[in-house]
Formats: C-alpha cells, structure tokens, sequence
C-alpha cells in the first residue's frame, strides 16, 4: 500500500517548478552540497567518507597486497577486486535482497572496470588492491558517488593512478537538463546518465544510459554530467591538499 502510495506523490510532484526550481530548491545545473574526508578508518590501507546531499559513502582499500587466491595472481600486474554494497538501512525500505545483490554486481563491476584504466598496476606484478564501498544512505547517484569516494579511498591509501576519477550524473525532466539527480528526481523515469571522466584530459572513463534521448539533448546533458564532474574534481582536490597538509604538520610536530 505504501508503495502505491508512494508511485501517486511522484505522480503528482511538480519536477520543476514555474521559478525553474527543483524539489529541493535547487537549480536545474546546480550540485547538491558534498563533504569529503580522508583517512576515516585507520585499520584500512586506505580510506575516505564522501556524501552528496544525503547520499553517504563509505570507501575502503586494502593493498596492494599478495593475492589472497594465490593461482589468481597475474605475473605482471595487480589485480582489482571491487565490492560494492547498500547498507540494509540505506534506502530506508525494506527490500527483496536478489535484485539488490545483481544491481551491486553490476555497479561492483562497472567500478572495477573504470579503476582497472587509471590505477597503474604493472607497478604491482602479482598482487591484489581491494576496493570496498559501502552506501550508507541513498539519495539518487549512488554510482557516482562511490566512484568519487573510491577516488579518495585510494588516493589515501597510496595507489599511483594516471589521474583521479570524478563522476556526476545528469538528466533530463521535461526536455529540461539537469544535473545530480536525487532519488525523487531519479524515480521520475526520465533519462539519467552517469558520468565518469579524468579531469586532467577531459577524457570520458564511463557513460551509462537507461534510455534514449535525441541527440541534441545528449549532447547537452552529457555536457552537463561532464561539467558537474569537473566541479567535483575541484572538491575532491582540495580536500586531498587539506589531508596532505595536515599530514605534513602532524609528522613535522
């Protein structure tokens, strides 16, 4: 019942209103608020906490390690394992757990992917670098902000990469583009596109689609997803110089 309920209030909520705003005040091309934070788990090679609005992150990553699974190693190189996961308290709705456990499959692997083109692991032959990510609370980009937190997590932990990996998402309601959709905005069954790009070349790493759009509009809301991307980049950088200078002060004292 409270699920129909629900379907009837996305029914009837007004996306956009007449102002141009959106449900939560903000913006059609503007971000939500994200805070970031290195090395929240000592006992982790490395680690950081990331939120985007009320979507929370947890990311952990042990290694580069000796393979666990010994005849799984690779000669010259590291391998990546990824284990992304919902907190069964994060969506605040209770779930049936095999549709949430192939949709964590496929964003594990998508993560996977994306990291295996940036991390530099020829520097590691015969090794293991783990990446755990935990959603603690979802709000819409849950993706994106776990490819952001694993950024950090890694960063922290020591793992050369060619350049960071930033994400955001856009969309489209009402042939309007608009950027980081929460999950209101998310569950109004308009396009959305995760975006992944490494902001020194502008290269893009992943682009996810769940519908069509014509494409003039692709173009704009991909331009759009990639702007946001550079914009959490900025984020990202600062807090990364903020821990390193802490980090210098810490050891210099």
């Amino acid at each position: 019942e409270s699920m129909a309920g629900d379907q009837e209030i996305l029914r009837m909520t007004e996306y956009l209103s007449p102002e141009g705003l959106r449900v939560d005040g903000r913006r059609p091309e503007e971000l939500r608020m994200i805070r970031c934070k290195l090395g929240v788990l000592p006992q982790a090679d490395g680690s950081a906490y990331y939120q985007q609005g009320n979507t929370k992150i947890l990311a952990i990553v042990f290694g580069p390690r000796e393979v666990e699974v010994r005849r799984k190693a690779v000669h010259d190189r590291a391998i990546i394992k990824c284990e992304y996961s919902m907190a069964t308290f994060s969506t605040g709705e209770r779930r049936r757990q095999g549709k949430t456990d192939r949709r964590s499959a496929e964003i594990s692997l998508i993560i996977r992917q994306t990291f295996e083109s940036v991390i530099m692991t020829h520097q590691f032959p015969r090794s293991e670098i783990v990446i755990q990510i935990q959603v603690l609370q979802a709000d819409g980009g849950t993706r994106c902000a776990a490819i952001n937190a694993a950024t950090l997590a890694l960063i922290n932990a020591g793992v050369p990469m060619r350049d960071m990996v930033c994400a955001c998402a856009a969309g489209c309601i009402d042939g309007t583009p608009i950027l980081d959709l929460n999950y209101v905005e998310d569950s109004a069954g308009g396009p959305d596109m995760p975006v992944a790009i490494l902001p020194e070349s502008g290269k893009v790493v992943m682009l996810q689609m769940d519908s069509k759009l014509p494409l003039e509009l692709f173009e704009k809301v991909l331009d759009l997803a990639t702007d946001g991307s550079t914009a959490i980049y900025q984020v990202l950088k600062q807090e990364v110089e903020r821990y390193t200078a802490e980090m210098v002060l810490a050891r210099g004292s």
